[in-house]
């Protein structure tokens, strides 16, 4: 066991060592170093330092030369390395056009980055990733759209949209729907509750316990939100749901409803109810459109946190959470800040050849 000589270490020289060893932002190479030069100044040996640093006996020749010769200006590589490699524009331009205009050969749906780097046989599986990054390219992901067929799209969706960015004076803003067939199942087995170190756990076998409609109205001004269960989906039951509406506002106030274009919004029914009411006007968001009706939002907020993990023991039951859910909803209401900023992203249909 060989005991190495004192570096004989000026107070400043031990501070600075000690604050680069101690460090978390450091490098962890001058870390290394910092500790090998404070460890020979206490006098250990060079076993010692090889088993403790994990190094061997040239790492302590070069470095303990080092600060002998150049102190603590030595410490430092000379030789910091270099900027990663950018892959030449013509690479990059044969990984895209390979991606974006062709298959794999085996016959699979998309892309993965060790798929490709195989086809093209010279490229590395993280140059393949760096310029999909850099592109923005995700052959990964998918997203699903639906096509508006409908003639007056822009006509339809300029209304829709100028009732919530410019709404009429003294006007109510409704956004109306039904959500259709919401099952009341019952679990089988008991639900396990979440726990550390274990997700929440439902059995995989359910009861049915029958369906419920449930028809809303969200006030586009205040967020707030009119519920109301039914048994079935009907146009009489959109009507008696559109008499709740018109009953919860003043007398004579200018109601604006923007609903979809199912068959039952469309009767003669609803059309007697409108001729009654002077004061409502029902405007069609276009077809496969339903993202332009902001009620559709609040769907999906209440099928994620009621209906989704639920578990519901009767028809009456399911009724009873959901209308709880609507009402605990209504005590801090929040408006949807819904802003639709770039038509061009419009996907269009293509015209028939």
């Amino acid at each position: 066991m060989q005991v190495m000589g004192k570096m004989n270490l000026t107070e400043t020289e031990r501070e600075q060592l000690l604050s680069a060893a101690r460090s978390r932002t450091v490098r962890a190479a001058d870390v290394r170093r910092a500790k090998l030069i404070l460890m020979l100044e206490d006098g250990e040996s060079r076993d010692s330092i090889m088993r403790t640093l994990g190094c061997d006996s040239r790492f302590i020749a070069r470095w303990s030369g080092r600060f002998l010769s150049e102190r603590l200006s030595g410490m430092y590589a000379r030789h910091p390395g270099r900027a990663p490699k950018q892959p030449p524009a013509r690479l990059e331009a044969r990984v895209l056009n390979r991606t974006l205009k062709h298959k794999p050969a085996d016959g699979a749906t998309h892309w993965s980055s060790y798929k490709l780097a195989a086809e093209l046989g010279d490229v590395s599986v993280s140059t393949v990733q760096r310029i999909w990054r850099k592109h923005g390219v995700k052959p990964q992901q998918l997203e699903r759209h639906m096509v508006s067929n409908d003639p007056d799209f822009e006509a339809k969706a300029a209304d829709v949209i100028g009732l919530y960015l410019n709404p009429p004076a003294h006007a109510a803003v409704f956004c109306v729907d039904e959500k259709t067939a919401i099952q009341a199942l019952d679990r089988k087995d008991r639900m396990l509750p979440l726990s550390p170190g274990r997700a929440e756990s439902h059995g995989f076998e359910y009861k049915r316990n029958g369906t419920l409609s449930l028809f809303a109205a969200f006030n586009t001004a205040t967020g707030e939100v009119l519920g109301k269960t039914a048994t079935r989906h009907t146009s009489e039951q959109f009507v008696a749901f559109l008499i709740d509406v018109v009953a919860s506002q003043p007398k004579r106030r200018e109601i604006h409803v923007i609903c979809d274009n199912v068959s039952s919004h469309k009767t003669e029914r609803v059309a007697a109810f409108l001729n009654a009411h002077r004061n409502v006007s029902l405007h069609f968001t276009p077809t496969y459109s339903s993202w332009l009706n902001q009620v559709e939002n609040w769907f999906s907020r209440i099928q994620r946190d009621v209906i989704a993990r639920g578990i519901f023991t009767s028809v009456k039951d399911l009724d009873r959470k959901l209308m709880h859910y609507i009402r605990e909803h209504n005590k801090n209401p929040k408006p949807i800040k819904w802003k639709y900023d770039d038509p061009s992203r419009r996907i269009r249909p293509v015209p028939n050849q």
